[in-house]
């Protein structure tokens, strides 16, 4: 099953871009979250502002 990448509501812990990612990719959702927190860490601006578009650019995804 392909699913387009979009944030995803049903399992956000924030916005949702970690857990649509995931989905996406089919990679376990901690992994993603924390992959994002590590490059937030040592990118801090970088990974901030990725984020943060992400959260504006990506479509919400359905919630089933």
């Amino acid at each position: 099953i392909h699913t387009t990448l979009s944030k995803d509501p049903l399992h956000k812990k924030v916005t949702g871009v970690c857990a649509g990612i995931a989905r996406h990719y089919n990679l376990p959702r901690i992994g993603v979250r924390i992959a994002a927190i590590v490059s937030l860490i040592v990118f801090p601006v970088a990974a901030g502002v990725a984020y943060l578009v992400a959260s504006i650019l990506l479509p919400n995804g359905r919630s089933s």
